[in-house]
């Protein structure tokens, strides 16, 4: 976790770019020629304005000739710059949208790998939440982060160079504003890292609450629990908006003067220009280059400044899919190397903790083929976690557990599941028909497989009863079904 914060956020980009890499590399590319285009009609400006001055001197014929080819070229490259930007967005938003599709499927596939017990260790708000909202808050940042960040970075250098051949002494002092900008903006960017992750703990947190009053909004209004309920939800949502309002309220004036400041030029080339003209020593055209160049640095800075805040953000969102996608696996073998003999459970010499807490220690347990087990015992001693650890939610710390005397983890995931059933309390239906959903349990079942296996438990009278029966969409989480 720590290597992968250490990484660049383009640098992790790219990795999830696929095929669509060449693609940013592209938009790149267009990208600063993009800029380049943009800051062609402030040379040609400037330009205009040496020659009108020359004019106006009777150093250069009046010839307005002179000018036009100046004023064609500035549309020329106007144009140019227009087409740019267009095709380098186009392709930048094409390799977004594979990142985040491939996200996305990686963080899917991770899950399938997962332990159970691990996934169980989050609400399923909070995987939706990451999977879905998270992840795609970051297409707008992702689209125009690589190609127009990059770019606006690189060719400044370039203009501000130039600007140096021409004056120096006078392109240093129109950077005052920079640091004083830079300046104003580290004071707005005080313990906003702080800020954010409590924003998003909060934020979380209600998309938890909202997640569980929606789904339980039956069991409930069946208790009288429906006030208690719906204070808990309206007090995360007041927290989490309270939570951005106050941060947005400390961050507002420092961000306000920052971008106010940071992107002013003039404020120390005015000044300091007119004294060195007035001493002669820079010429009233050179000055005048200086002041129309510097405009030109304007939009570069509000681009690269205007995704300051977006690159942060995007770090968080990269390290919450990044914890997801760096968890221990189930340790399970591709194929079945050792058929097991018979279905006898076997634990044998067991430890197990959650974190750093050991809850199991050294359990023996001997389970036979064909008797039925209870495991008891005074509530937190342990008894569903040994169930759990047998249904592989989880992998042993130390010791094993065999199954037909094959250790559990040298049986495929795949097969393990064919021979063991876990009945939980807790209970999801897909949006689907009940033929579906019953099917989830083995997909080659067949419909008389799936009527047997509910006769089996006696749910196929009240089935049939429904209107359209096996082929009645039962609606998200079973919201059909009274």
């Amino acid at each position: 976790m720590e290597q992968t914060k250490k990484r660049s956020a383009i640098s992790w980009v790219i990795k999830f770019a696929g095929q669509k890499k060449p693609n940013y590399i592209l938009s790149v590319l267009l990208a600063m020629c993009k800029v380049v285009f943009e800051l062609m009609p402030y040379l040609y400006m400037a330009d205009i304005v040496r020659k009108l001055l020359e004019m106006h001197a009777g150093t250069l014929e009046k010839d307005m000739s002179l000018l036009t080819a100046s004023i064609i070229k500035m549309a020329i490259f106007w144009l140019l710059c227009r087409i740019c930007h267009a095709i380098s967005t186009t392709l930048s938003h094409a390799a977004t949208f594979e990142v985040l599709a491939n996200i996305r499927r990686q963080l899917t596939e991770k899950l399938s790998k997962l332990p159970l017990g691990s996934i169980l260790s989050q609400s399923s708000g909070t995987y939706k939440n990451i999977i879905c909202e998270r992840v795609d808050s970051i297409e707008t940042t992702l689209a125009h982060i690589i190609p127009e960040v990059l770019s606006s970075a690189f060719v400044p250098v370039v203009l501000i160079i130039y600007m140096m051949t021409i004056n120096w002494k006078l392109t240093l002092i129109s950077f005052i504003c920079v640091p004083v900008g830079v300046l104003f903006f580290m004071l707005m960017m005080v313990g906003s890292k702080e800020s954010y992750e409590n924003c998003v703990v909060k934020t979380k947190r209600l998309n938890d609450t909202a997640v569980e009053y929606i789904n339980g909004i039956e069991v409930i209004k069946a208790f009288g629990k429906a006030k208690t309920s719906y204070e808990k939800f309206v007090l995360a949502a007041k927290e989490g908006a309270d939570c951005f309002i106050d941060w947005m309220r400390r961050c507002n004036l420092w961000q306000n003067i920052s971008l106010l400041i940071m992107p002013y030029f003039l404020l120390g080339l005015l000044p300091f220009g007119a004294l060195f003209y007035m001493k002669g020593t820079v010429s009233g055209a050179d000055l005048l280059m200086l002041i129309i160049l510097s405009l030109g640095l304007v939009s570069p800075v509000m681009t690269i400044a205007s995704y300051w805040d977006g690159i942060g953000k995007m770090g968080t969102i990269i390290g919450e899919a990044t914890e997801i996608l760096e968890r221990d696996e189930l340790k399970r073998p591709a194929k079945l190397a050792e058929k097991p003999n018979g279905t006898d459970i076997v634990l044998h010499d067991v430890h197990f903790g959650y974190k750093d807490e050991e809850i199991l220690h050294g359990i023996d347990l001997n389970i036979r083929q064909g008797t039925v087990n209870a495991l008891v015992g005074p509530s937190g001693s342990g008894k569903s976690t040994i169930a759990k650890l047998i249904a592989s939610f989880w992998d042993v710390d130390s010791g094993n557990i065999s199954f037909g005397g094959v250790d559990i983890r040298n049986i495929p995931l795949v097969d393990y599941n064919r021979n063991i059933a876990y009945v939980s309390q807790d209970n999801y239906l897909f949006d689907e028909t009940i033929m579906d959903n019953i099917r989830m349990g083995d997909p080659n079942a067949t419909d008389e497989d799936v009527m047997n296996a509910a006769k089996a438990c006696g749910c196929h009278d009240f089935i049939m009863h429904l209107e359209h029966g096996y082929q009645t969409v039962v609606g998200g989480a079973g919201g059909h079904l009274s």
